[in-house]
């Protein structure tokens, strides 16, 4: 999801997802700098500060439970909150406040935000045909970038939003994309279903998005034309103590994929029998994925800090093998990607300035092999619960297949 190039503020943008290099200009998110009262909690900061700069800021309710969503930008999930007052996105404060629009890409944050891939390679989305694959040529599309998606129903627990659009990727397919994305808060009883756990004593919050695309052009989208997929990106708040956690299954291959920026050190992931452990401070910026032959439903992270358990689960079928490549070069295996990502922003370079505290979590669908007027559907969901550090450490042994006193 990811997912990756960074970017800067004053030039060359960069994703959370493929950031392949980066110029010094991107300050640091600072919500220090919003004129309001110092004792406002963190989740009515983020919303009084949205809706200062979009008016149609969407905020669904069940019970304490909190999300707000921004048509501007893709009907993405910005914020959340279990109770009113925790807020668990990163929101880049100092780009929506400028109400610039940069070259690139234009990275607002969110906690679950709508692309297409690939985004590298010779079915890439992102680049232009004959175009050298570097961060001068890089363009995230802007249908899914700077560009708003369309309310067509809105309940108080749900929202769905509408688009369509119309993109060539880089053998010179046009790909008339229908889009359709909907934002569910679940209720306790949906929850404790999902987790297959009571959750009467805990603060939890769970957003589920279901992403459909559908092939509204003339032509099948083959392996000759490109399949494009869906890819679900969120930001999370990052700590220095946080973790992200990536279980993993038997299967071929290795179970992580640490080689998107270069090897990880091993001081900052560390992969065991049934899991690996990734550094979530936003120190050190690096990449990890999970091939379909590893991957579980489910990856997390924790703050012991603030003794948070961040649960993502998402569609995933273990007969899918074809899964989109978006390194950027010309691929040998272009169908041969990961299912799942998660990043950890950090520096491009030593002293260099960063995008932002952040770290992401990230599931994409199979690629869309898909005939006129079929669709291709993707669920994401993401679970943040707070509770006794006994309660979080059964859900993570069962779902992330971790103890937390390990981390």
């Amino acid at each position: 999801m990811h997912k990756i190039i960074v970017f800067a503020m004053l030039g060359l943008g960069f994703s959370c997802s493929s950031r392949k290099s980066a110029i010094e200009g991107e300050k640091t998110n600072n919500k220090d700098s919003v004129s309001q009262s110092t004792t406002m909690n963190a989740y009515d900061q983020d919303r009084q500060f949205l809706r200062q700069h979009h008016a149609d800021l969407v905020e669904l309710k069940i019970g304490d439970a909190r999300a707000l969503i921004c048509p501007a930008y893709q009907g993405r999930v910005m914020t959340s909150s279990a109770d009113g007052q925790s807020s668990y996105g990163w929101i880049n404060y100092d780009l929506i406040r400028s109400g610039k629009t940069l070259p690139h890409m234009n990275a607002f944050g969110g906690e679950d935000r709508f692309w297409l891939g690939p985004e590298g390679g010779q079915y890439a989305l992102f680049f232009k045909k004959g175009d050298p694959f570097d961060a001068a040529h890089w363009q995230t599309p802007a249908a899914i970038d700077s560009e708003p998606f369309t309310i067509t129903d809105t309940t108080s627990t749900s929202v769905t939003f509408a688009r369509k659009v119309s993109l060539t990727n880089y053998t010179g397919t046009q790909f008339d994309i229908g889009i359709e994305r909907t934002i569910k808060l679940l209720s306790s009883s949906e929850i404790s279903h999902q987790l297959n756990t009571p959750v009467d004593s805990l603060r939890i919050v769970g957003i589920q998005s279901d992403n459909i695309i559908t092939n509204l052009g003339k032509q099948t989208w083959t392996t000759q034309t490109g399949m494009p997929s869906v890819w679900i990106l969120g930001m999370m708040n990052a700590s220095p103590e946080a973790t992200i956690i990536i279980p993993f299954r038997s299967g071929e291959g290795k179970p992580i994929n640490d080689m998107y920026f270069g090897k990880v050190p091993a001081e900052r992931l560390r992969i065991g029998q049934t899991a690996a452990l990734f550094k979530a401070d936003a120190k050190y910026r690096s990449k990890i994925g999970v091939s379909p032959t590893r991957v579980t439903n489910w990856i997390g992270s924790y703050d012991p800090v603030t003794q948070t358990l961040t649960l993502v689960t998402y569609d995933f079928n273990p007969d899918d093998r074809q899964y989109v490549n978006s390194a950027w070069e010309h691929q040998k295996e272009p169908y041969a990607g990961d299912v799942i990502n998660a990043y950890n922003d950090g520096p491009m370079k030593p002293g260099q300035s960063q995008m932002g505290q952040f770290y992401e979590l990230e599931s994409s669908s199979p690629a869309a092999n898909l005939a006129p007027g079929a669709k291709r559907k993707h669920r994401h969901t993401t679970f943040h619960v707070q509770g006794s550090e006994q309660i979080l450490n059964r859900m993570a042994q069962k779902l992330l297949l971790t103890d937390l006193s390990q981390l």
